[in-house]
């Protein structure tokens, strides 16, 4: 049986200096090869990056993952299988860096399991994604679990295979029942009234200064959650809207469950039907995070509160 592939290392890392050292490295030879490379990572990384490979930049694909990856489950639709999709003919090198020290403890759960997830998305594709863990500023227990979603581990002393891997896990240990808030607005919705769970959103998302496109992103978003709701989770749903750190958090639940770990995360061609509802939700949403089981799934979507 021939090995897969597809490589996904971690790339534990000790201050600026072994970042750029590893990562050049990395990129020059993929660009000797004549593979098609890509960098997503944090703005400041970025630029070291960019500074660290001189004119070679100008041949590789640099995306801020602050930006492109604000939403973990946006990543493998728009950024990882958006460029590897272009190249299917090649090896393609990928550096995406997801997890940095400023993720919120809100958002890394969807971060690890967006790193377990990509193993699925990308099985017998002829593409390296190149991790890079900070070793010095990230807590220890997200360093565990980069074992748990990386097949292969990478750091100063050189390369191992990883005896703990298991990205399964991850997913699984992150799909839990969420905390309560502690103030809101809810509603519960059917085919009746499913006009009136949009308009408690988009009321509430207006009074915070939303507006324009990004208004009506939020009515999509939870059109949409409603809609799967309606055709999928039993005919109704709940609605709750409430404000949280700064951001809005429309939270949707139902009697359905999703089985497949990837839903929301392919990306579609526009010219096939079927349902694209939570790829819609993962694109315009600032953070998805999902609980979902047998009998009962919950979907929270959040946007960034816009400055007054």
């Amino acid at each position: 049986m021939l090995a897969d592939p597809f490589v996904h290392p971690a790339l534990y890392y000790r201050g600026d200096r072994e970042y750029v050292a590893a990562t050049t490295a990395f990129i020059r030879a993929g660009l000797a090869a004549d593979e098609p490379v890509a960098v997503a990572v944090p703005a400041a990384n970025l630029k070291l990056i960019e500074g660290g490979l001189g004119s070679d930049a100008a041949d590789v694909l640099l995306l801020d993952m602050e930006e492109a990856g604000r939403n973990p489950g946006r990543i493998i639709p728009s950024v990882l299988r958006s460029f590897a999709d272009r190249h299917t003919d090649r090896h393609v090198r990928i550096i995406g860096e997801p997890i940095w020290a400023g993720r919120s403890a809100t958002e890394y759960p969807a971060c690890a399991q967006h790193e377990a997830l990509i193993n699925h998305a990308f099985t017998g594709r002829n593409v390296t994604i190149l991790c890079p863990y900070d070793a010095e500023r990230l807590d220890p227990q997200v360093l565990r679990e980069a074992e748990l979603t990386h097949p292969v581990l990478q750091d100063g002393d050189g390369e191992r295979a990883s005896a703990a891997y298991d990205p399964d896990h991850v997913v699984r240990e992150h799909n839990r029942p969420f905390d309560e808030p502690a103030d809101f607005a809810a509603l519960r919705f059917d085919r009746d009234n499913f006009a009136a769970a949009r308009n408690l959103a988009a009321g509430r998302a207006a009074e915070l200064g939303f507006d324009g496109t990004r208004l009506d992103d939020i009515r999509l978003v939870v059109a949409e959650l409603g809609a799967n709701s309606l055709d999928y989770g039993g005919g109704a749903g709940d609605i709750r809207v409430w404000v949280e750190d700064g951001r809005l958090v429309c939270e949707v639940s139902d009697a359905g469950h999703i089985t497949d770990p990837l839903a929301g995360r392919r990306p579609v061609d526009p010219r096939v039907a079927g349902s694209r509802g939570l790829l819609i939700v993962n694109l315009l949403s600032d953070l998805v995070r999902l609980h979902t089981r047998a009998g009962g799934t919950t979907i929270r979507t959040y946007f960034d509160v816009p400055a007054r």
